[in-house]
């Protein structure tokens, strides 16, 4: 198995674990008050949007070539650690 191939099922194995934090999360924000529900239903939508697009770009990186991939790489670096920084907040704060 060459690099981007490891890298992609890495990324592909974490990105499961975060869409189902992000179902507790969903899960979660139902039993708040309406108030703190709405903030939560626009951060869980944010993590929805940013968890597809990390998809997109892994989708596109399994297509790249050797030489280009690397770039591609750390675009999607770029939006997975923002995406894992936000669920990892979401859920402190659901904790406090």
């Amino acid at each position: 198995m060459n690099t981007k191939d490891a890298y992609k099922q890495k990324i592909e194995a974490e990105l499961e674990l975060v869409k189902a934090q992000v179902d507790v999360l969903k899960a979660k924000a139902k039993g708040l008050s309406a108030d703190a529900n709405l903030e939560y239903a626009k951060e869980i939508k944010d993590m929805e949007d940013s968890y597809d697009i990390v998809k997109s770009k892994l989708h596109e990186l399994g297509e790249a070539s050797e030489s280009t991939w690397e770039n591609l790489k750390d675009e999607t670096e770029n939006i997975w650690n923002s995406l894992s920084a936000n669920v990892k907040s979401a859920i402190a704060k659901l904790k406090a």
